[in-house]
């Protein structure tokens, strides 16, 4: 079994309590299973018992973690829990004991593995995922900023690049469709891939190589993007209120790659970053780790907006700042908070 790869997190998170606090999830369902130690509990017993792997207690506390992976991050000892909910979906599939919603949403992903590249040859291809595609505003904040930078780019549209499918356990079916999108990635030509979903970023920075699929070019989030081309852009600087924001911290970028890049462009800028919350440990996500929490359960999504809703100054009027695509859509949808990328909040000082 997978899970036995991460047999240290699984014997030692059973009997910690130390990062009880930061699971969102346990958070906003009360419920002990939801929170690391709950997890490692039960996989223990599933390490023991392999037939309890397909009772409804593993099973739909696995596909119920948000996955935001804060409490590795925070860990004194790094012990990958993350890494073994990640396991345990990949077992469960591999079992035939994945439940039928979550088997119906991987074949819809797997059959959305198609991509096409527009625009006049260039170096820098701007890849536009769904989050990103449904929310438009997001993509012209990009081009705003990439024309006023001179930068000419492409673009690479289509479904899922294989994080998703990783996510919910199907592992090959995750090796096809990035194999897809790194096919469509070489032939463009392009030396630079930039995207604006996290989720796309560790896809392509941690799981491509993991799943041994080699890319040509040099992965970039939009932040990444921005703040290397600030030297060379004429910006406002913001005033008064509206140079205040709360930054929300991306769950990939921070807990699973380290990645800076949002703040330093956010302060380069001229933009305060207020402290949000109660602790800069939690995740604000609403799920981003998950992927696709909201196809799988949109109520527990909707608790979890409403979370990061409570920890608001003043819900109404703050200004809250993401660099995920998917964080802004969940919080706008679900609890109807005023979100802004980063690409956004660069684009309107232009």
């Amino acid at each position: 079994m997978h899970i036995q790869k991460f047999e240290d997190a699984m014997k030692a998170c059973r009997f910690c309590f130390m990062c009880r606090h930061l699971s969102a999830v346990g958070n906003v369902t009360f419920s002990e299973s939801d929170t690391p130690r709950g997890r490692a509990l039960l996989l223990d017993k599933v390490s023991m018992n392999p037939e309890f792997l397909r009772s409804e207690a593993v099973v739909s506390t696995m596909y119920q973690s948000d996955l935001s992976a804060c409490c590795r991050f925070h860990c004194v000892s790094h012990y990958d829990e993350n890494g073994l909910v990640l396991a345990a979906r990949r077992d469960i599939v591999e079992a035939g004991a994945a439940p039928e919603n979550v088997g119906k949403l991987a074949a819809e992903l797997g059959k959305s593995a198609a991509f096409k590249v527009s625009g006049k040859k260039a170096d820098t291809i701007y890849f536009i995922d769904r989050y990103t595609a449904r929310q438009p505003e997001i993509s012209g904040a990009f081009d705003k900023i990439a024309k006023a930078a001179k930068v000419p780019y492409m673009t690479i549209t289509g479904g899922c690049l294989g994080k998703a499918l990783k996510t919910l356990g199907f592992e090959n079916e995750a090796k096809k469709a990035a194999s897809a999108f790194a096919k469509a990635l070489a032939a463009s030509g392009a030396k630079v891939v930039v995207v604006s979903n996290p989720a796309a970023y560790d896809a392509l920075k941690n799981d491509c190589p993991a799943l041994g699929i080699k890319l040509k070019c040099k992965v970039m989030h939009t932040s990444e993007f921005i703040a290397g081309k600030l030297a060379g852009l004429k910006l406002r600087k913001p005033a008064g209120k509206a140079s205040a924001v709360y930054y929300l911290e991306s769950d990939f970028l921070r807990n699973y790659n380290e990645v800076a890049a949002p703040r330093e462009a956010l302060t380069r800028c001229g933009f305060k970053l207020l402290p949000f919350g109660t602790n800069n440990e939690e995740s604000y996500s609403a799920g981003e780790g998950a992927c696709v929490l909201p196809e799988l359960n949109p109520g527990l999504v909707k608790l979890l907006a409403e979370k990061v809703a409570s920890r608001c100054d003043d819900a109404k009027k703050d200004t809250l700042v993401t660099a995920s695509p998917y964080t802004k859509h969940v919080l706008t949808k679900y609890a109807g908070l005023k979100v802004k990328t980063i690409e956004e909040m660069v684009s309107s000082l232009l």
